[in-house]
This record gives structure tokens, sequence and C-alpha cells, in this order.
């Protein structure tokens, strides 16, 4: 069995453009899918992945392992820029995908079986429609009460919000208690058997984002994302002994040995490796065995298309550390034209049981995609006060 082609697919999801990779072998029928869904670099993923392939065409999608450590060390530069990290994880989700369907097996038993009977998932503030998760503003905290009932009324015992405001990297109160009003809202809207998130965006600085997890740490979140940026190891340390409110990151890291220092540092309680991002399922499982030996929790970043969902599923039911699946529902109404999925979800409680599909279990309408076609993704630029750039 050889590979013959690596086709990529866009479809313009307002936001992002989804980038599908589609390995193909030289078995009829027999194909393999990947997501490399990249916002604002469409384009530079698209470009990699071409020359990514250049390397693979003529070999066997079967060995995995091999194609992936060629993919990343081979000519010279190592991948893992984001860019190329995410490229390479196209291709290996898509390889994953392959070996699945040759061995008739859900991806999650090629990687030992299952470890749970089902995965929880939490919703983005609006189901993932980009007005209400990212642009409701974080001092209008009636907005958010709003958002978080409409959660639990679709079934979701877990959600995100973006609660925090971008700031200067020193500011005085009234950003921090706008968001402590914002998440006092949610809180006295649904109760508190519902577990609340709040994403930080990596907006704060490292002094700021100690603040804002202070001010918010009476409110009992499930977990604090990102509170300053993610190179800030020892900034991320210093807020995480600072409060009982276990901290996320990882969604920007890429590679195993960035992990590492993260972890040995204390950096975090709460692992967000992105499976479309780390360098694909064969990455992220380096990275969940190193978070298990620290016993760190897994709850893998995941707002990409349905490929990155079916994948991040997989992953879930193979890792014993995983808690829950990132997911949104409503970024664009026609989502579910793109995909037939192979598991199924649980309306109450959002809970999904086993794909029992080969694979991934799930297949792509390239028609509907082609209705989709490429479009510029709606451009995010970020201003503080004094006009000065913040991070979005």
């Amino acid at each position: 069995m050889k590979i013959v082609a690596i086709e990529t697919l866009v479809c313009h999801a307002r936001m992002r453009n989804w980038v599908f990779v589609k390995v193909v072998t030289d078995q009829p029928g027999l194909w393999g899918w990947g997501e490399a869904t990249l916002e604002w670099h469409t384009r530079g993923v698209v470009g990699a992945v071409e020359d990514l392939s250049q390397l693979l065409i003529g070999e066997d999608p079967t060995r995995i392992e091999h194609l992936w450590q060629m993919m990343h060390r081979q000519h010279f530069w190592h991948g893992h820029g984001i860019v190329r990290s995410t490229a390479i994880a196209g291709i290996d989700i898509a390889l994953w995908d392959i070996l699945g369907k040759v061995a008739g097996l859900p991806v999650s038993k090629l990687m030992g079986g299952p470890v749970r009977d089902h995965v929880r998932t939490y919703c983005h503030l609006g189901g993932g429609r980009m007005e209400d998760f990212y642009e409701t503003a974080a001092d209008d905290a009636k907005r958010f009460a709003e958002l978080a009932r409409q959660a639990v009324e679709e079934g979701f015992t877990a959600f995100k919000s973006m609660a925090v405001p971008s700031t200067l990297p020193l500011e005085g109160l009234r950003p921090i208690r706008a968001a402590e009003q914002a998440v006092a809202a949610m809180r006295e809207a649904v109760g508190e058997s519902i577990d609340i998130m709040v994403d930080c965006h990596a907006r704060p600085s490292p002094a700021m984002g100690l603040s804002f997890a202070k001010a918010l740490e009476p409110y009992g979140l499930y977990f604090l994302e990102e509170p300053c940026w993610p190179e800030s190891v020892d900034g991320l340390a210093r807020i995480a002994r600072a409060v009982a409110t276990p901290i996320a990151t990882g969604e920007r890291v890429t590679n195993l040995a960035a992990f590492r220092d993260l972890f040995a540092a204390g950096a975090c309680s709460v692992c967000q490796l992105d499976i479309t991002h780390c360098g694909g399922l064969s990455e992220a499982r380096r990275i969940a065995a190193l978070a298990e030996a620290y016993r760190f929790a897994l709850a893998p970043h995941n707002p990409q298309g349905p490929v990155s969902t079916a994948a991040s599923l997989e992953f879930g039911f193979s890792q014993p550390s995983y808690v829950i699946c990132e997911t949104v529902h409503e970024d664009v109404p026609w989502r579910s034209e793109v995909v037939r999925e192979g598991y199924v979800v649980e309306r109450q409680g959002r809970i999904v049981r086993p794909n029992t599909r080969p694979g991934l279990g799930i297949e792509i309408d390239e028609e509907a995609v082609r209705r989709h076609p490429f479009e510029q993704e709606i451009l995010q630029r970020v201003f503080l006060s004094d006009g000065s750039v913040g991070d979005w």
C-alpha cells in the first residue's frame, strides 16, 4: 500500500477556514481525513501540507511514526513552528484514520481501547457564534448570565466564557471588577452544579493575570485558561501557586519539549494540547503520557472543525487523564452538512458515546465543502486604551 496523493480542501466557516487534509492511497476507496485548521494562516498551512507531501508520496501510510519523524526532522528545520506543526498534524490524523480503516477498528482501539464509557463535552457561550463568545463586552454581566442559562438549557453541564478584557500590563480595579461581576452573574444564573470556565486568551500580563485569578477564585471555576502568555512560564507558575483554581494552558504549545518545561515548572494543572497544532495524534500521545506522569488533567483545545472534534474524541476515549472535550456546534448553521459522524451525542448532559466505525468514523462531504470556498478570515485587531497593540 502506498500514498498516491495528499490533498487539502478549504471550507470557509466565518471566523475560521477549516483546512481538511485528505491522504489518498493506491487502494481503491481507501483514504484518510485529517484537519489542519489555523486561523489567519490558511494559505501558509495549505502550502506547508504541499511541501510535506513531497516527502510522503510513495510511502506506506501505515508506518505512521516513521512518517511523523520524516515530517518533523527532515530538511533541516524541525517541525515545531506553528504552521508546520499544524500541517504535520493534519497529515498525521489522516494516517491514523487510514490505519483504523485498514484494521477495521476505531482509532481509540488502536491506542489500547476505550478507558471510559463516555466523554463529557463543554460548549462556548453562544455555541460558538463569534458575536456571543468573543464580542460580549466584559462589563455586560446580564448578557453573560443569559448565555450561561442558554448553555444549560441546551443540555451542557459545563461551558467556557471570555469574561476577561484586554488590558495594559498594569491597570486598576475597573477591568478586575468587570470580570468579577460577569462571573458572579453566571454563577448565580446556573448554580454550583454547572462547571464554568473562563478563558483569559493570554490577554493579561502575569501581574494582571494574578489579579484576575485572585478575584475570580471565590466562584469555583473549573479552570482559568491562559491567564498570561504561555511563553511566560514563570508567570503562569506564580499564578498557579497563588490560587486554588486550576490553571489551564497549552493550546499554543507545539512540541513535547516545551510541554516538558511547562509541566516541570508547575505552570498548569490542566493540559490543553491542541491535536491539530501540536503535531497530531502521534505527538499528542507523547504529551499525554508526560502529563500522566504529573497527574495533570487533559482538556484539549478544540474550537475548530469536525475532523478535529472526531480526533479529539477518539483521543479522549483512549487517555486516562482526559476529563472534557471542547466543542462548538453553532459557529455556522450548516456544520452538520459537511460531515457524517460515527459517534453519538446525548443531548442531556452533552456526553458522547464511542464511535464504532473504523478510523475516526467520519466522512467529509466534499460537495458541501465546495459550497463554502476559502474567504479571508474576519480580521481581529486589538488596540488598548492608549492606542498600543493588545492581545486578541
